[in-house]
């Protein structure tokens, strides 16, 4: 039996949380965005590259946290959810030098935005491809077929959806190591 198991899952605070929550996504997108511009750039189904530059990752930062923000009601409850979205926005506030009350909207905004691109599926995973997608204009890349019809040629999606596996938070798994108080 692992010590993890005989003492319990470690307590941690709503404002740690808070600050594991950001700064792990922050360094996810750092490391990560360079390879979805990579797919992009590269990818077969657009008659001529997006050239999309590794330093245009503020939509795609903006596209993540409105994602896994969404997530959190899901996994937390009793307020707590409410708490540490409030201290996650007040964090990413700080980080993006911005003021809170319009980060929040801003962010509320994406939701929305990644709900209707994504309507009628709720699935939050597929909404962030077809976010990114809209966001950065790349139906204009494509071939005419998919330009007219003004949605993304699926094998472009499927690609982004397996890579955006690595952008969402995995309460799952922190809920088994901590305990938040």
């Amino acid at each position: 039996m692992s010590m993890f198991k005989i003492f319990g899952k470690k307590k941690i605070k709503e404002d740690v949380v808070a600050n594991i929550f950001v700064n792990s996504i922050m360094n996810t997108i750092d490391k990560g965005f360079p390879e979805i511009v990579g797919i992009i750039n590269e990818a077969p189904e657009f008659t001529i590259s997006p050239e999309l530059h590794v330093n245009d990752d503020d939509q795609f930062a903006l596209i993540v946290f409105a994602a896994n923000l969404s997530y959190i009601s899901e996994h937390l409850h009793d307020s707590k959810d409410d708490r540490i979205i409030n201290l996650i926005i007040h964090k990413l506030s700080n980080v993006f030098d911005c003021d809170k009350d319009r980060l929040e909207q801003v962010i509320k905004d994406y939701q929305c935005y990644l709900m209707k691109v994504n309507h009628p599926s709720k699935n939050m995973k597929y909404a962030i491809s077809k976010g990114i997608c809209g966001k950065y204009k790349l139906n204009d890349f494509q071939d005419e077929y998919f330009k007219n019809m003004k949605s993304p040629n699926p094998m472009l999606l499927k690609r982004l959806d397996e890579a955006m596996d690595n952008f969402i938070w995995n309460w799952d798994t922190f809920k088994q190591k901590y305990q938040i108080v």
